[in-house]
């Protein structure tokens, strides 16, 4: 980290020349990044920002419009502050100039009068190396950050793990955030869950930036964004106080970095037959395929003809639990056990995992055949093979190979939703649904989140701010068809309250809410905000 104007002034070779501070006392905290000697007015085009100006005075100019040029030339360029030895222009006992001063004040530049003669190059020469030796200790602690959280990549480490190590490196609490400012993960670093998380929303969503990291002063918080692809997911956010070190910085990008690379890794244990079905499974919804017929190939390859018959994508949606090795054996017995299912049942079928909580199934049956018995028999012997505890959703039939993929995204809707059903049938489809269990499904989609905070950004940030209910006002608009006097008392005020409400509304979210499809967009945002806040269907708000 670079050094202080404070602790420049502390260095023995610049303490022999009896520094005085003449304006600017509150302002020795800024960090000097060079030291320029200078004999000229005219030097603020060889400057960069950061240097702290040695000079006899000798060059200044008299005029006290001329001094404030110059003093306003240099912070134009960001100086950390003007030394000036007294002896040569301006004798031992004498002030410096008043304009000068002034100007200096004005542009909030520390200026030192250095009352003792000496020698520039040692004082050059002294705050250099201190400089220098503070990058190249920079650089070794680069290195050691490198070297940490690649070894975590590389073993794969899961995102407690990653946040566990900033907290012990950082020895300041750490929380991962989605976009909607929910906690995923946090590592308190010894902090007290209440002092750390309270209002966590509210408080979050008054650090704004736009930077991909930035530091909020007033809340103390160090704030990197985390995704891959060009795609953010979420937040990470260090509770470091009033003002973070490079390497705090470093130590947080470098964690963002880690937890984006390892959402993109996969780590699933199972049999090379699952591997294989797996793989043609993820080859077809995510359309690795040039050509559909390379799918038609593979599939017969492996033992299941897909051309020329009726094709349907299921997902068994597993209850969410356990980590590590223990999660990877039960997708892996559930995927095997799945597979015996469909043999039993003489289903010809691809059988393997979609992700941490999720099998796919590839049915494909003859064509001119009514499937649903036996799509019935196969829901009833995986129910007695796994349990209860998942959930078998089927998608929609179909004869092209192209529509797959739009089978198993409809698969994995019903199964998502159908999960926190109180009842739990053999089999489900997507006519179960409705909008909130939609909705609910896409809870953990940045594209939802993201739509979540267009429309309602603004508004939830106001009742963050101001502690008010505006947007529980306007759910009871909209959740009253609009008519106003009716949300009026659903939320137990008078009608001019109410309608003084709605005007707050519609000025902080700049829009019109008699329109139709303004106050519809907004009531699936509202919708949409209850599913990212983890309300299951059916619960009131």
């Amino acid at each position: 980290m670079l050094p202080t104007l404070a602790e420049v002034l502390r260095i023995p070779v610049v303490e022999r020349a009896r520094p005085r501070v003449v304006v600017g006392e509150d302002l020795l905290g800024v960090t000097v990044r060079w030291v320029h000697i200078a004999e000229v007015t005219d030097l603020a085009h060889l400057l960069r920002g950061g240097e702290l100006v040695l000079t006899t005075g000798i060059a200044m100019p008299d005029a006290p419009g001329a001094l404030r040029r110059y003093v306003e030339d240099l912070a134009s360029v960001g100086v950390s502050g003007i030394a000036v030895e007294l002896g040569r222009k301006y004798g031992a006992e004498s002030e410096l100039p008043r304009a000068l001063l002034e100007a200096a004040r004005e542009a909030r530049i520390p200026v030192i009068a250095l009352d003792r003669e000496t020698r520039f190059v040692e004082i050059t020469e002294a705050v250099h190396v201190r400089v220098v030796n503070e990058q190249l200790d920079e650089l070794r602690e680069s290195e050691r950050l490198h070297e940490v959280f690649t070894r975590l990549s590389v073993e794969g480490a899961r995102p407690e793990h990653v946040l566990r190590e900033v907290a012990r490196l950082s020895e300041c609490p750490v929380v991962l955030e989605n976009l909607n400012h929910q906690v995923l993960l946090c590592e308190l670093a010894g902090e007290q869950p209440e002092a750390v998380l309270a209002s966590w929303e509210g408080r979050s969503r008054t650090v704004r930036g736009g930077g991909r990291t930035v530091h909020d002063t007033t809340m103390g918080w160090l704030v990197t964004m985390v995704g891959a692809r060009g795609q953010d997911w979420g937040r990470l956010v260090l509770i470091c106080g009033a003002s973070p070190s490079p390497r705090q910085s470093m130590l947080l990008e470098r964690a963002a970095t880690t937890l984006a690379l390892g959402r993109l890794l996969e780590r699933h244990q199972e049999s090379l037959e699952r591997q294989t079905h797996r793989t043609i499974i993820a080859g077809i919804v995510d359309r690795s395929y040039s050509d559909p017929q390379e799918a038609l190939v593979r599939a017969r390859a492996v033992g299941v003809p897909l051309d020329g018959r009726s094709l349907s994508g299921l997902v068994l949606r597993l209850p969410e639990g356990g980590t590590g090795l223990a999660a990877q054996a039960r997708l892996s017995d559930t995927a095997e056990a799945t597979a015996r299912a469909c043999r039993e049942v003489r289903l010809p079928a691809l059988v393997g995992s979609l992700d941490d909580v999720r099998v796919g199934i590839l049915l494909a049956l003859p064509q001119g055949q009514d499937p649903e018995p036996r799509l019935q028999r196969l829901a009833e012997r995986v129910r007695e093979l796994v349990g209860t505890g998942p959930v078998l959703a089927a998608g929609s039939h179909t004869d092209d190979i192209r529509e797959v993929r739009r089978s198993f995204l409809e698969a994995r809707q019903v199964g998502d939703v159908a999960l926190h059903r109180p009842e739990r049938r053999p089999l489900y489809r997507l006519p179960d649904l409705h909008l909130r269990g939609l909705l609910h499904l896409f809870r953990d989609d940045e594209r939802l989140q993201t739509y979540v905070e267009r429309e309602l950004g603004p508004l939830l940030a106001y009742d963050a701010r101001h502690g008010s209910d505006l947007t529980e006002m306007l759910r009871h608009y909209l959740e009253a068809g609009r008519n106003k006097a009716l949300a009026a008392t659903s939320a137990h005020l008078s009608r001019p309250a109410f309608y003084e409400r709605l005007r707050r509304i519609a000025r902080v979210l700049g829009t019109d809410l008699d329109s139709v499809e303004t106050c519809l967009s907004l009531h699936v945002a509202l919708l949409s905000l209850d599913s990212v806040r983890d309300r299951l269907p059916g619960e009131a708000p």
